[in-house]
């Protein structure tokens, strides 16, 4: 293992060491989400099982994008201007 990955591998078993709970809470959360969402659009909007599983996980990762970028934008300007 070269020098990079080792320090990566040690500092992700220190952040999942130090948040065990919360990051097996998170991932029991996502696959219920995903399961959630398939069966919703499945139901609802009547597409096959594919179809609600791609959508299932594209769309909250582009919101976690959306997400990040609103939430830069919110930091660098509007809290800049409420500080004022």
């Amino acid at each position: 293992m070269t020098e990079l990955t080792s320090g990566i591998f040690n500092a992700s078993k220190k952040v999942y060491a130090s948040n065990r709970g919360s990051i097996l809470r998170t991932i029991v959360y996502t696959i219920g989400h995903f399961a959630i969402a398939i069966t919703v659009l499945m139901l609802v909007a009547d597409v096959s099982f594919y179809i609600a599983l791609t959508d299932a996980i594209v769309e909250p990762l582009a919101n976690s994008v959306w997400y990040f970028l609103l939430d830069k934008f919110w930091a660098s300007k509007v809290m800049k201007k409420s500080k004022n």
